[in-house]
């Protein structure tokens, strides 16, 4: 889960699993978050939405984007009724879309493409503040990787979330070398059994040049310009 704050205006992107939505409520309680300017889902996964249902149920929110606006889980379907409830009903921003967030500028670049595939189908967000900008990329896979370079969209990025928690799918060194980022935050839970982040990754992002990598397994929040940022998910 990634906490932005620019100004009055907040965005939450994802919630970890369900069993972490208290946490992640209490933590934003420790943060003084009295409500959401944006809650992002990137995609449907149990360990992206399944918080966002204890958030929706305690903070309210202005905007609900997700990929999707129906899945197969009752998680999901909770994340829904939650929004519901509050007048504010999930919605599939679409490519291109941009808004801002007080000072900072933020826009939807992916998918690019539809996928059966929910990861490939992560909604894919950049965020300019200033002169720094950030990539918020999901569990997006290569084969959409690839797209997303070919599109022509602008994925420079000076601080990149690693996409799919360093899974072995993503960080592809063609996509790496195209976002070029001096930070990389890897979202992965701590002994986890997925093995992730996979040593081609960790090769790949430090062939692309990066020197700077942080893991929420190691140091839990990782805290970065307008970021407060909490890993729950493997």
């Amino acid at each position: 889960s990634i906490l932005l704050a620019c100004g009055d205006e907040t965005m939450l992107i994802d919630g970890g699993p369900v069993e972490e939505g208290q946490f992640l409520v209490s933590r934003l309680n420790r943060l003084d978050v009295t409500g959401l300017t944006y809650v992002i889902n990137t995609h449907p996964d149990e360990d992206h939405c399944g918080g966002l249902a204890a958030v929706l149920a305690k903070y309210p929110a202005e905007h609900v984007y997700s990929s999707v606006t129906e899945y197969t889980t009752k998680v999901f379907s909770n994340v829904v009724k939650y929004a519901d409830e509050q007048g504010h009903p999930v919605e599939v921003p679409q490519t291109g879309d941009s808004w801002t967030l007080g000072s900072a500028s933020v826009q939807v670049i992916g998918p690019v493409q539809t996928y059966s595939d929910p990861n490939n189908g992560s909604l894919v967000l950049r965020v300019d503040y200033g002169g720094t900008s950030f990539l918020f990329t999901g569990d997006m896979e290569q084969n959409a990787e690839a797209d997303l370079m070919d599109s022509g969209a602008n994925v420079r990025a000076d601080v990149l979330k690693v996409g799919h928690h360093g899974s072995p799918t993503s960080s592809s060194e063609a996509f790496l070398e195209a976002v070029a980022p001096s930070i990389a935050v890897i979202s992965v839970g701590e002994d986890n059994d997925y093995g992730h982040p996979a040593e081609q990754t960790l090769t790949n992002l430090t062939l692309a040049g990066v020197r700077d990598i942080r893991m929420t397994a190691e140091s839990g929040t990782v805290a970065l310009p307008l970021i407060a940022y909490k890993e729950n998910a493997v």
